[in-house]
């Protein structure tokens, strides 16, 4: 029997890495890492002191020491910088699209890259994000790439968000979904792609629980090897 695995899932905006990853690190007794947060995190910062996204040394600067914590709560994960709760500020759309940028600079991506590793040091782990597989921790024990179908990915996340905001539109969604995609998919460094070695799971037609049954499938079939 295997134990303290590192289990990579990465895919695409909307795709429910987030609900799928938390709830299969609550089965096994793993620690949940959303990486994706760390990049927000950035985005956030960069919005709110109006910096430029593409000013790649003033945003490496915002990776340095980040006083960052995850505390888990009821089904979800609270995200606090310092004593500030930002959960609900790094998901509003403006945010997303700042990150979306952010993330494309390398020195970012650096800036990032041991902090994620440190998160994942010793296994025990199951992160989500979109280069976990490739670039974060390339062997990983297991890795899954989770997606579903543009239309399908856009509503799911017009449900989340509007519970938030009532005002938000899904033409908002469907463009912001849309940006994210191109450019987390088209930029040089550690583009958004399948690792070669990555488990499909296109989750386009099941639900959520059956998502979440079918990922812990995978990660016990090798847990149990």
């Amino acid at each position: 029997m295997k134990a303290g695995l590192i289990i990579a899932v990465d895919g695409p905006s909307g795709a429910g890495k987030s609900s799928s990853s938390r709830a299969l690190a609550e089965r096994l007794g793993y620690r949940y890492v959303d990486t994706g947060a760390l990049y927000r995190v950035i985005g956030l910062l960069a919005w709110e002191q109006r910096l430029n996204p593409n000013d790649g040394e003033r945003l490496a600067a915002l990776c340095e020491h980040l006083p960052l914590r995850f505390v888990p709560e009821g089904t979800g994960v609270r995200v606090l910088l310092g004593e500030r709760d930002i959960t609900a500020a790094i998901r509003q759309p403006e945010v997303s699209q700042v990150a979306s940028k952010v993330s494309a600079q390398p020195a970012v991506r650096q800036g990032l890259l041991t902090l994620q590793r440190n998160m994942g040091k010793g296994g025990g782990v199951v992160m989500e994000g979109r280069d976990i597989g490739t670039v974060v921790f390339p062997k990983a024990e297991l890795k899954i790439f989770l997606t579903a179908d543009n239309a399908v990915r856009v509503e799911r996340r017009f449900k989340e968000l509007f519970e938030k905001n009532p005002n938000v539109t899904i033409e908002e969604i469907k463009a912001n979904l849309e940006m994210r995609d191109y450019i987390d998919s088209n930029r040089e460094e550690s583009p958004l792609r399948k690792a070669d070695d990555a488990i499909l799971v296109d989750n386009t037609n099941l639900t959520a629980k059956e998502t979440i049954q079918k990922v812990e499938k995978l990660a016990k079939r090798i847990i149990t090897s």
